[in-house]
């Protein structure tokens, strides 16, 4: 059962006039905890930090939130999400000065079992929908997450695994929970969040072991025909780490080399501790 904690206490619900509710004025992270500790810490509350400060949001202190994840009733393995929102200030899209942030910590005990995904890959689709372009939040994960949960609600095949999303131009984005890179010539690629997309902490992390292992990455404008012609594709959060793409349309692959080293970085990197 999942437990909740709003600003430190334990509870189940927070002012129905919270500007989160009203106007998803607020950002959140989504992480895995094992034994309290949360794994990617670092990348997680960085990202959480900007997002706030791209808001004008006050983040809670570091601490506060390591406090309450480890207190989170959660088991040996879990899946937590921490949410800062703006807190009530009253009717109308400009807030009150003064306004206090809610900090809301929540753990789901265990996680799904991605092991044959993250192995034999994973069936993909291009969803209708189109990400709306708005550099002002470009990779922020904000609490207003309507894109997503429309694109998501496209398919109902268990088969299909995840679908990638395109912009209003067409470019090819992310997908509608993950972020999605290529491997072509042995070279890393990931698509450009400067217009639109969600910045994972996955995916900077994912950056971060590809330098360090000399795997050679750009981060730039990619599109549809750059996915077919790829070697190898994947997919990666915090919650399924990293996913072969097997098939989208006609376009076969096996995982790949780069896939799996990347995958084994990833887990030797988490074992190491959060």
């Amino acid at each position: 059962m999942a437990s909740f904690l709003v600003n430190g206490w334990p509870a189940r619900s927070i002012d129905a006039a919270d500007r989160g509710l009203m106007y998803g004025d607020g950002v959140f992270r989504t992480l895995v905890l094992r034994e309290g500790l949360p794994l990617n810490w670092r990348h997680h509350y960085r990202l959480l930090s900007r997002d706030c400060e791209r808001l004008w949001l006050a983040c809670p202190p570091e601490k506060a939130i390591l406090q309450d994840l480890a207190r989170a009733d959660s088991g040996p393995v879990a899946i937590a999400k921490v949410v800062v929102t703006r807190g009530a200030s009253g009717r109308g899209y400009a807030w009150a000065e003064g306004a206090e942030p809610n900090r809301i910590v929540a753990a789901w005990p265990g996680l799904p079992d991605t092991a044959g995904a993250a192995d034999e890959g994973v069936l993909v689709r291009r969803c209708e929908l189109r990400l709306a372009i708005q550099p002002r939040l470009a990779g922020v994960k904000s609490l207003n997450r309507l894109e997503n949960v429309l694109a998501r609600a496209e398919w109902s095949d268990p088969e299909v695994r995840e679908g990638l999303l395109a912009d209003a131009d067409g470019r090819l984005v992310e997908a509608t929970m993950s972020n999605v890179f290529l491997v072509a010539g042995g070279r890393l690629a990931t698509p450009s969040l400067e217009r639109c997309g969600v910045e994972g902490a996955q995916r900077a992390r994912v950056l971060e072991l590809a330098a360090a292992a000399g795997i050679a990455c750009e981060v730039r404008d990619l599109a549809f025909d750059d996915l077919l012609a790829a070697d190898e594709a994947f997919l990666t959060n915090s919650v399924i780490g990293l996913w072969p793409v097997a098939a989208f349309g006609d376009r076969r692959w096996a995982p790949g080399p780069v896939t799996r080293r990347l995958q084994r970085l990833v887990a030797d990197d988490d074992a190491r501790g959060a």
